[in-house]
């Protein structure tokens, strides 16, 4: 067993909730009391009323999510909105969000162990936002998972051929992968921000490649016409590292259970 406001004093030190700027919507840091105690963790991507139900199913008494509950902003307390927060209250689950704060975490944040789970090197930031960059720039390397070799010997040993990319970011998440195939067959750098990032695809002028998890329509034609590879690996599916990765350390920091609520759109 864990003190709630222990632990709300931790991650909002080490997510610098006070620090980096959100949508306002955002409402960052514990969104839900309890009655101050946590004895089992849950962590999803979205604070949906059938996640929050499927975390009073396990049991959990705190619930940390990447999308918070406000996102409409002031609503009435009424329908599915005044649903969860009197299920919630009634299981005594709290309830964290960390959206951006999450997302730039250079160890827990979604571009971090995205980045890291396709073998790509950080070697800037990009995409400001209120004067917080929340993308990662960097380079990938060549590996013969897929056999695609650079075709010249003039080439670039540590070019990695687009299609093995593909394959590497839908492995990493555990999905499909639209691939816009217009920038140059073997890359070498890249722009990457996990979620809704595609409609900043402008930013990415002169890369390679350009990784997120979803964009607008138009996004696909700017591609094509910028010469830049671009991939969406889903919004939901390049989120989920983050709260994954809270989890895991407050069950080591904090000796309280911990697991992952896969709740997936398909988006």
């Amino acid at each position: 067993m864990a003190a709630l406001e222990e632990i709300v004093r931790f991650l909002n030190a080490e997510l610098r909730i006070a620090e980096i700027p959100d949508y306002s919507g955002a409402v960052n840091g514990l969104q839900l009391q309890n009655n101050g105690q946590v004895t089992k963790v849950a962590a999803a991507v979205d604070a949906s009323l059938p996640v929050i139900r499927k975390a009073i199913a396990a049991g959990a008494d705190l619930l940390i999510v990447h999308h918070g509950m406000f996102w409409q902003g002031a609503q009435p307390l009424t329908g599915a909105f005044y649903q969860k927060i009197h299920e919630a209250m009634q299981a005594n689950l709290a309830i964290y969000s960390a959206h951006l704060p999450l997302d730039v975490h250079t160890h827990w944040g979604n571009n971090t162990l995205l980045a890291a789970a396709i073998g790509m090197t950080t070697t800037g930031t990009f995409l400001p936002y209120k004067g917080q960059d929340v993308g990662l720039l960097g380079e990938i390397s060549f590996a013969t998972d897929c056999g695609l070799r650079p075709e010249s010997s003039n080439s670039t040993p540590s070019l990695i051929h687009r299609e093995q990319l593909r394959q590497r970011l839908e492995s990493a998440v555990g999905g499909p992968v639209l691939l816009c195939p217009a920038g140059p067959e073997f890359v070498r750098t890249v722009g990457l921000c996990t979620g809704g990032a595609g409609s900043e695809i402008a930013a990415a002028r002169g890369l390679d490649a350009f990784i997120s998890g979803e964009g607008p329509h138009w996004s696909y034609s700017l591609a094509e016409e910028m010469g830049i590879n671009f991939y969406l690996a889903g919004h939901y599916a390049t989120e989920t590292f983050g709260v994954r990765q809270i989890s895991e350390v407050l069950a080591t920091s904090f000796g309280i259970h911990s697991l992952f609520l896969d709740h997936p759109t398909g988006l």
